[in-house]
């Protein structure tokens, strides 16, 4: 948590990031520099009706609680954004939710209807794979007609994010990355709502498009008043996460691929072939917030990393060892997670030149970390190349100050310049914080350096083979 410091005179700017494993409040003001950060865990909890719901209870007091804690700044907020985890759907009426929100993922969303498959339709439509849980929000929202149909029949449907939005201004709306995030239930072709949804009557019941940089316009005069901020706030309709990270460049870089890092490890490359998409990869259309049909693909890369180093710091990966690794011709195979990713339904493991396998407690912990950056780059390399992915490549979130990680992935992508976020803000509440002020002119470009190159022809070789070795093309 960042108190409160003094701003001066002038406008300030609110951002509220819900994530799935935190939640933060900032405080900006128009230069973009940010004087108060909150954050607070996410939480699970039980809806009553069958099923884990988000708690939206505890994360509406918490930020009551920021709200009211800004002191002096309260009266010098002039705009609130919100951003929010996609495969997330709540319902309001005129007394608030119609029902808790699911948890994505409970377990119960497995279980489905038998003839789904045939329900969602082909890939080509939705470009959404079919997930596991309730990692598609139309999932969610059949598990909840076929258990609790009265229940489920109440309230306007609204995307996550749209929903904080509702909950600040009072005004429900829906918005296309929110839409269009792996639900099933958005058409990026048509530019509509999918057959499932119609089908179904979803999509009649969901609020009006409204674009993620609109004004829905001011805050609820009631909570103005019970926590001392001003009536005249102006609140956006905000967007998905990962698409609010990739909002930040659509400014400046119409055209390159975004790594969003951290637990996932998220490749997005706008102006891709969508044709060349493969749903059991793990690849998908996300949609900007500008309506554009975004290839992605992904993988738990965070986990993954974790699981290598076991146990290591992951900032002892080197450029020594990397050398020393590259000699002797060590490769981790894919893969280490079975939560998504291209390599979900593989069994990793580490190999010498030889091709015999290699327990972990035989690397010392700088190795271990280093192999493990050399494996999430490789997979992320991967993946842009599968994407068919433009550059410039601009890598964002904690790996990006991983030199090993940034260093492989940019000797294995040599076509493209590989840029480093250097922004202190993460990439999804500073997107979010440009959406505040999408329509102005003169909004700089992100901050970003280049990376080194790492390898040499040792790496090239190395790649070449894990790739055979994999059987991955």
């Amino acid at each position: 948590m960042s108190e409160a410091r003094s701003s001066g005179a002038g406008p300030l700017d609110l951002v509220l990031d819900i994530g799935k494993t935190r939640s933060k409040l900032l405080v900006l003001d128009r230069a973009g520099e940010v004087l108060v950060q909150r954050d607070r865990a996410s939480e699970v909890r039980d809806s009553g009706l069958g099923y884990s719901a988000l708690d939206t209870e505890g994360i509406a007091a918490w930020l009551e609680d920021g709200l009211a804690g800004l002191g002096g700044l309260r009266r010098q907020l002039a705009s609130a954004v919100v951003s929010a985890h996609g495969a997330a759907v709540a319902a309001v009426d005129g007394d608030g939710l119609a029902w808790p929100v699911p948890d994505y993922e409970f377990d119960g969303f497995n279980e489905r209807a038998p003839d789904w498959a045939q329900q969602i339709g082909d890939f080509a439509e939705t470009y959404s794979p079919d997930l596991p849980r309730g990692l598609n929000a139309a999932t969610q929202l059949d598990w909840l007609e076929r258990h609790a149909p009265t229940t489920f029949a109440r309230g306007q449907l609204l995307p996550y994010a749209q929903y904080w939005a509702w909950w600040l201004s009072g005004v429900a709306a829906s918005e296309l990355s929110s839409l269009g995030c792996h639900t099933h239930l958005w058409a990026p072709d048509a530019g509509d709502y999918s057959q499932l949804a119609s089908r179904r009557g979803w999509a009649s019941r969901f609020a009006p498009l409204r674009r993620a940089w609109e004004s829905l316009g001011p805050l609820r005069p009631q909570l103005a008043q019970r926590l001392g901020l001003p009536s005249g706030l102006r609140v956006h309709a905000g967007a998905h996460d990962s698409n609010a990270c990739l909002a930040r460049y659509l400014r400046s870089h119409p055209r390159m691929t975004l790594v969003t890092t951290g637990t996932w490890i998220v490749v997005m490359a706008p102006g891709a072939p969508a044709r060349r998409l493969h749903a059991e990869l793990d690849q998908l259309c996300n949609v900007s917030v500008r309506q554009e049909r975004v290839p992605t693909g992904r993988f738990m890369g965070g986990r993954e990393l974790q699981w290598l180093c076991a146990g290591a710091d992951p900032e002892l990966a080197n450029a020594d060892d990397l050398q020393r690794l590259l000699a002797r011709g060590v490769m981790a195979l894919p893969g280490f997670e079975t939560q998504g990713g291209p390599f979900r339904d593989r069994i990793g493991r580490v190999v010498d030149a030889a091709g015999d396998e290699i327990p972990l407690t035989a690397f010392t912990p700088s190795e271990r970390a280093t192999l493990a950056a050399l494996y999430t780059a490789q997979v992320t390399a991967w993946i842009v190349d599968s994407l068919g992915g433009t550059g410039p490549l601009i890598v964002e979130g904690p790996f990006a100050h991983n030199p090993v990680y940034t260093g492989v992935l940019a000797a294995l992508t040599p076509r493209e310049s590989l840029l480093i976020s250097t922004d202190p803000l993460e990439g999804t509440a500073r997107g979010a914080w440009m959406l505040s002020r999408w329509t102005e002119p003169g909004l700089g470009a992100p901050a970003t350096e280049g990376a080194q190159a790492l390898g040499g022809e040792a790496l090239t070789a190395l790649h070449a083979r894990w790739r055979k070795v994999a059987d991955i093309g």
